[in-house]
């Protein structure tokens, strides 16, 4: 689907099963009537949960591209990787310094996007392709 979208939603999660252990992550994204119009998950193999996590979101991120929507709202569970990327926290963890550059970048690029922080509730089904991922050691895509 190449058509130009308004506005594209997009929803990420990522999971580490153990905290660092198997992760994987899970992307939905939604053009502007509001119907999925790509899922995407993927296995990451030993991971940490941030690091899930902003793979999930620079995997949604790349994906929207070819969209060309004139806006992208991103929402997320995770309270600390939206915090970093909107600038009300510093990126410590050494390992997620190049996602979080690598995410910025692809924003910049991207143009208008918004990040927002959402309960866990409201992310089930980016939730449950991250954990289909795990489950299967693999990267599927549904359009």
């Amino acid at each position: 689907m190449t058509r130009r979208s308004k506005v594209l939603t997009i929803y990420t999660d990522g999971v580490a099963r153990g905290n660092p252990g198997e992760g994987g992550y899970g992307v939905i994204i939604k053009g502007s009537d509001g119907d999925i119009v790509e899922e995407i998950g993927g296995y990451i193999g030993e991971t940490t949960n941030n690091f899930a996590e902003y793979s999930a979101l620079v995997t949604g991120l790349k994906a929207s591209i070819k969209y060309r929507a004139d806006k992208i709202e991103v929402y997320s569970d995770s309270e600390l990787m939206v915090r970093q990327l909107n600038g009300v926290y510093k990126v410590k963890s050494e390992s997620l310094i190049p996602m979080y550059k690598e995410a910025k970048s692809i924003m910049s690029l991207l143009g208008d996007v918004k990040i927002t922080h959402i309960p866990r509730e409201k992310n089930k089904e980016a939730d449950i392709l991250a954990n289909k991922a795990v489950d299967k050691k693999m990267r599927t895509e549904v359009r």
